[in-house]
C-alpha cells in the first residue's frame, strides 16, 4: 500500500505485532523498503515507522544508505551536454546563479552555460539576441528582474512570458526537514496561468482621473492551463486538483475559467476536483494547507497564493519554481523576490535557486545529478545549517561549502 504523510505505530502495537508474527514484521519491513513515495519536482515525501524514539525514514529522491536507488536507464542518444541559457538577473540573482554553476561543476553535471550578462534592451525589455538564445536552447535558468513600480516600461518578466509563451508557472511549496514552520508536512503545488488575466497589460486613462485596466480571460488559454494541471496531477500521483476563482463577482471572466477546468476535469475521473473562491482560499491555505494538493488558477491569484505558499514553508529563499511553455522552460526562484536590499552582502539563501536547478535537471532528463544536489541541500538544512533568513547565521559561501561537502 502506498504511504502518504506519516504513519506511526505505537510501541505496544509494534510489540503485539511482533508477538503475533515475526514473519509479518519481516514482510512489512521488506514492503516498506520497496515503497516509492510520490516524488514531485523538488519534492519531499516522508514516511516513518516508530518504536519509542527509533524511526526508519524514507524520502523521495536519492535514498539513505539502507535504501539503494534502482538505476536510471537513459534514452539512447542522451549522452551529451545540455546547453542552458543563464541570465544572472538583478539583485541577489548573480550570487544565486553563481552558486548553481559552482555546484553543477562539482558534480560534473553535463550542462554548458550560455551566459547572457547583457540582456536588457534599450526600451527596457529583453534583447532579441537573448530571446534567440532561449529559443535555441529551450531551457533557461535566470535570476529575477527588477520591475519599476507605478511607471516605466513593461515588466521584463511579463515580456519574457509573453514572448516565449510560458503559459504555466509552477511553484512547489513543501515542508523541508530542519525548517521549523507553523505547519508541518505541507505539500502543495500551485499552477498559475502565466500570460493573461489581470496581467494582460491593457491599461489606459479614460478621462483625467479615471484609469481602466482590462482583465482578459480566453477559453483557449484556460483549457490549456487546466489540461496542464490535470496532466501534472496524473503523472505525479496527485489525487486532487482545486480551481481557484472569483466567479461570484467576475462571472464572465472567471466563469469561463471554471467552464474550462470543469471540462478538463471530466477527462480525469480518477482525480478529485473542487473549486474555491480566492479570498476563502487564502484563509483556508493558512489554516489548513493539507486540504490542498494541486491548485490551478488565473494569473493574479497565482501571484498571491504562491507567496502565501512560500510563507507557509519557510519563505522565498526556500521555494523552487519553473515556467513552462511548449518550446521553452525557464527556471527561477518560485517567488520573484529580487533581494535588492541584501545584494552583494553574501547572505542570500541559495536553497530556492538550487532546488529550481534540481527541477531543471529533471526536466533535462538528468535525474542522478538532480537527486544528488537535492539530497545534499536537504541534509545540510536537516543539520541546522542555515542562512540568516531562516533563523541561522551562515553566509551564502558557508552554506554552499556545506552543500559541496555533502556532495564530496
Amino acid at each position: 500500500r502506498r504511504v502518504h504523510g506519516e504513519i506511526k505505530f505505537t510501541c505496544s502495537a509494534m510489540l503485539t505485532l511482533q508477538r503475533a508474527s515475526s514473519s509479518l514484521l519481516r514482510s512489512f519491513a521488506a514492503t516498506t523498503r520497496s515503497l516509492a513515495p510520490r516524488q514531485i519536482v523538488a519534492g519531499f515525501a516522508n514516511a516513518s515507522v516508530q518504536k519509542d524514539s527509533l524511526a526508519i525514514n524514507i524520502r523521495s529522491g536519492r535514498g539513505k544508505k539502507n535504501y539503494p536507488n534502482v538505476t536510471y536507464l537513459q534514452r539512447p542518444g542522451d549522452g551529451h551536454d545540455r546547453v542552458v541559457t543563464l541570465i544572472p538577473g538583478e539583485g541577489i540573482g548573480p550570487e544565486l546563479c553563481d552558486a548553481v554553476v559552482e555546484v553543477f561543476k562539482h558534480v560534473h553535471a553535463p550542462v554548458v552555460w550560455d551566459v547572457q550578462h547583457d540582456y536588457m534592451a534599450s526600451n527596457g525589455t529583453i534583447k532579441a539576441a537573448v530571446i534567440e538564445s532561449m529559443k535555441r536552447n529551450g531551457v533557461v535558468l535566470k535570476g529575477n528582474f527588477e520591475t519599476p513600480i507605478g511607471s516605466g516600461p513593461i515588466s521584463r518578466n511579463l515580456y519574457l512570458r509573453r514572448t516565449l509563451d510560458l503559459f504555466a508557472h509552477v511553484i512547489h511549496s513543501f515542508s523541508i526537514p530542519g525548517i521549523k514552520t507553523r505547519h508541518e508536512n505541507v505539500d502543495v503545488v500551485i499552477i498559475r496561468e502565466n500570460t493573461e488575466g489581470e496581467y494582460s497589460g491593457l491599461e489606459h486613462e479614460v478621462v483625467p482621473g479615471v484609469v481602466e485596466s482590462l482583465k482578459v480571460i480566453t477559453k483557449k488559454n484556460s483549457l490549456r492551463i487546466a489540461e496542464f494541471a490535470f496532466e501534472y496531477a496524473f503523472l505525479t500521483d496527485r489525487r486532487k486538483v482545486t480551481a481557484v476563482h472569483k466567479a461570484n463577482i467576475m462571472k464572465m471572466c472567471d466563469g469561463m475559467f471554471l467552464q474550462a477546468t470543469r471540462e478538463v476535469a471530466k477527462r480525469y475521473p480518477s482525480i478529485e476536483y473542487n473549486e474555491v473562491i480566492i479570498d476563502n482560499c487564502c484563509m483556508q491555505l493558512v489554516m489548513n494547507p493539507w486540504q490542498f494538493d494541486v491548485m490551478v488558477m488565473p494569473n493574479l491569484y497565482g501571484s498571491i497564493v504562491s507567496n502565501i505558499g512560500a510563507g507557509l514553508t519557510g519563505g522565498p529563499g526556500l521555494t523552487p519554481g519553473g515556467n513552462v511553455g511548449n518550446d521553452v522552460a525557464v527556471f527561477e526562484q518560485g517567488t520573484r523576490h529580487i533581494g535588492k536590499d541584501i545584494a552583494g552582502q553574501g547572505v542570500a539563501n541559495p536553497t530556492a535557486m538550487l532546488l529550481s536547478s534540481v527541477m531543471m535537471l529533471r526536466h533535462l532528463r538528468l535525474p542522478a545529478f538532480a537527486d544528488m544536489i537535492e539530497q545534499a541541500v536537504f541534509k545540510v538544512l536537516e543539520e541546522n545549517k542555515k542562512t540568516r533568513d531562516i533563523g541561522g547565521s551562515l553566509t551564502t559561501r558557508q552554506f554552499l561549502d556545506a552543500v559541496i561537502e555533502k556532495l564530496s
